[in-house]
């Protein structure tokens, strides 16, 4: 065999040689996946580019996380059907994380190496802390965060495997503990096999209960829906790493900013957090859900309402929709102003909070500028097909387009039935149905279904959005005909 022959196929199989990625297939499953406390599982095709480049990062990882132990496998898709199949695997890679033999949740780390060791290291230790003596749970109750406690007697019964489920899915998020002792939950008040939100003393109050008992069916997917329900109360603290599981239901969030801070300033912080709370419990069944936000941690939040300096000395009432609608309260806080603020929300009497750059007074040149203040009367005039950009002013690849983007206008310039828009998604709300995730992005708006504009992915020269409009225009274009070829001028007739 040519001397080089060797290192090149471990080259091109990925060092398989040696490598600290265990390999399951359907044969070996079960067996395999008993054998491990904690391990993640990559579920992968060979030709998947998202699983080629994330193969080097997995390996490493792997590696790394000998000594924990943690360790990794994979099982590929295109030949262990049954197993893939039976994890329900849709897309490439999937990766999984089981606990003592059994699927515990999908994995939603990060991707490279140091990310997926960071993310696994957590999983290894116990997903809920044992509560042995009534210290354990004096330090909770001690402390600034709400917990789940679940108090058993042994492991065997239902309740605690359920217990238990939840909390390897969510103990990333949210706070487990637990007791196996009987006289301890007696102590306590807490039956035998019950399950319950525990609110540390800084946060109780005398609108909410110090404790939520779940009193739904013993599944584990029921109980992760109920602790993400109500883990945090009527009005809990909102922070950056959390705020995903406040934005849940689709109900309209409520958030007071102020300079809360439950380690030096918690009666401060509980002053205001209780008026706010006074007037939420009146409001429990408007369908609206409450948080409390420190002010100067979520500056970049409010700079979305057009709060640039918060004033941590005072209380700012914002309102989001499901809709993704913007509201603040102008007035200074009080019960009595909190409480109109509220009715008028719900009588649909606020005019919402637009970011938006000023409306331009006149549109001399080709491509209209578009900004959120005059979205409404452009991009959805019912008269008009509109093909609208939305870029970023350093977007490199939007610069590129400028100059063609500025051609097409200057080409379609005389079509009646046509505007071709841009505008700056930095500097203006975007509204929905519109999504922006990268720029540029464009969109077609026709003038007879402006409610469903529909994203534009053709190429970005003059005649690919030619030859798109002329398409896909309601009426066909004067100077294009269907397919975008230009249409011919009548010839001059001979005297």
């Amino acid at each position: 065999m040519d001397k080089i022959s060797i290192p090149f196929l471990c080259l091109l199989f990925g060092f398989a040689f040696g490598s600290d990625v265990l390999v399951f297939t359907d044969a070996n499953f079960d067996t395999n996946i008993k054998q491990h406390d904690v391990i993640l599982v990559e579920f992968y095709a060979p030709w998947c580019g998202h699983c080629q480049r994330l193969a080097p990062e997995y390996e490493a990882a792997a590696t790394r996380l000998k000594g924990v132990p943690v360790p990794l496998a994979k099982v590929d898709c295109t030949a262990e059907t049954t197993v893939c199949g039976r994890f329900g695997v849709s897309g490439y890679p999937t990766l999984k994380i089981f606990k003592g033999g059994e699927f515990s949740a999908d994995y939603q780390g990060p991707r490279d190496a140091d990310g997926i060791v960071k993310y696994m290291k957590t999983k290894a230790g116990p997903s809920s802390r044992l509560l042995a003596e009534d210290a354990d749970f004096n330090r909770l109750l001690d402390g600034v965060e709400p917990f789940i406690a679940g108090f058993f007697t042994d492991e065997s019964s239902q309740a605690y495997r359920v217990f238990k489920q939840a909390a390897d899915s969510l103990n990333e998020d949210f706070s487990f503990a637990h007791s196996l002792s009987a006289e301890l939950n007696a102590r306590h008040g807490f039956e035998a096999d019950s399950i319950a939100v525990v609110r540390p003393r800084k946060l109780r109050s005398k609108f909410e209960p110090d404790t939520e008992a779940y009193a739904g069916s013993m599944d584990a997917e029921t109980l992760k829906h109920w602790i993400g329900a109500n883990i945090f109360g009527l009005a809990g603290q909102r922070t950056a790493s959390n705020s995903k599981h406040f934005n849940v239901g689709g109900l309209p969030l409520v958030t007071a900013y102020y300079s809360v801070d439950y380690q030096r300033n918690a009666k401060g912080t509980n002053y205001w957090r209780n008026r706010l709370m006074k007037i939420a419990k009146k409001h429990a069944a408007s369908g609206l859900r409450f948080c409390i936000a420190n002010a100067e941690s979520m500056r970049q939040e409010l700079a979305e309402f057009g709060v640039q300096t918060p004033d941590e000395q005072k209380v700012l009432v914002t309102i989001r929709d499901a809709k993704g609608r913007k509201f603040v309260m102008a007035e200074e806080f009080s019960m009595e102003t909190f409480d109109s603020f509220l009715h008028d929300f719900l009588a649909d009497r606020l005019t919402p909070y637009l970011k938006s750059e000023p409306v331009p007074e006149s549109q001399p040149d080709p491509v209209k500028v578009v900004v959120a203040n005059n979205f409404d009367s452009l991009v959805n005039d019912p008269a008009k097909d509109v093909l609208i950009e939305f870029y970023a002013p350093w977007c490199g690849h939007c610069k590129s387009l400028a100059p063609k983007y500025e051609e097409l206008a200057q080409k379609l310039a005389k079509e009646s039935g046509i505007v071709i828009a841009k505008m700056d998604a930095t500097a203006n709300d975007v509204p929905q149905p519109y999504s922006v995730r990268g720029f540029p992005t464009i969109y077609f708006a026709p003038r007879n279904d402006k409610a469903n504009p529909r994203a534009y992915e053709g190429g970005r020269e003059v005649k690919d959005f030619i030859n798109y409009l002329a398409r896909e225009a309601t009426d066909e274009l004067d100077g294009f005909d269907r397919s975008g070829n230009p249409k011919k001028s009548p010839g001059k007739q001979e005297l």
